[in-house]
């Protein structure tokens, strides 16, 4: 079988063809990714009124109800194997997802909307799930020079992980705003246990946060994340009724495994 080991800005995965397949996704998930240490496993499935269904594990073996970057790389698959045209809709954990071909390399998703969106939820930190069931995060302003020295602030990420104000666990975004409708994004990811060059819905989720304090008053946030540059467009006046994704997708690599 054709594995397509793919990059989106950063979050890197593996990513086949499962349509009709009877697979143990959790332990192929964890095979796979050790691969090439990749972020998570993204299969493409068969769902009724849908283009396709996003099937999402993490690297750990457990099951992604959203990934912002994976939808936008699972989108860019679907439409080189034929299988979709320019504009999708597909079936995820988290709600129903479109995305559109921008060109060879860019795609546009529409990021599940927040269902939770608590600007005080522990002390400074705030706290979004996208989508029902939602995509936790917990997103935190911060300077520069806690993003300069990440590995040094990586316990404290990794203690709000798993912090009692989120009972579901949560992704943990760490944002400093480089001037207006710009900003850095680190992400300490849930599945993946670690900080990852980039997170599509921690992106997502911080947009939301920042345009919800009224630091974004353009509703349109160039996120820079250690993995690249993703564009977040929020739509909507005095309720957020879009959140689109934006950035690049690659196809690094292409194997012939049997599992």
């Amino acid at each position: 079988m054709k594995i397509f080991y793919m990059n989106g800005a950063g979050n890197d995965f593996m990513v086949f063809d499962g349509r009709g397949l009877d697979l143990d996704f959790s332990a192929l998930a964890k095979k796979l990714c050790a691969l090439r240490h990749a972020d998570g496993l993204l299969a493409v499935g068969n769902a009724e009124g849908f283009d396709f269904e996003m099937i999402f594990y993490n690297a750990d073996g457990t099951r992604g109800e959203m990934c912002g970057n994976g939808a936008r790389c699972i989108c860019r698959f679907a439409y080189d194997q034929g299988l979709v045209g320019e504009q999708m809709r597909f079936k995820t954990l988290a709600g129903p997802v479109e995305g559109w071909r921008v060109d060879e390399n860019q795609y546009r998703v529409a990021l599940n909307l927040p269902s939770v969106l608590d600007l005080n939820r522990k002390d400074d930190v705030a706290y979004v799930e996208l989508g029902n069931p939602g995509v936790p995060h917990a997103v935190r302003l911060v300077d520069e020079e806690i993003l300069q020295n990440r590995d040094s602030f990586r316990e404290e990420l990794r203690n709000l992980r798993f912090d009692p104000a989120f009972p579901k666990g949560a992704n943990v975004n760490y944002c400093h705003l480089v001037g207006e409708g710009e900003a850095q994004v680190l992400t300490f990811e849930r599945g993946v246990e670690d900080l990852t060059l980039a997170c599509g819905t921690g992106c997502g989720s911080t947009a939301c946060v920042l345009w919800k304090k009224g630091l974004l008053p353009g509703k349109r946030l160039t996120a820079q994340v250690p993995g690249g540059t993703l564009k977040i467009t929020i739509e909507g006046e005095t309720e957020i009724e879009k959140l689109l994704l934006e950035g690049p997708t690659e196809i690094t690599e292409v194997l012939e495994l049997d599992i």
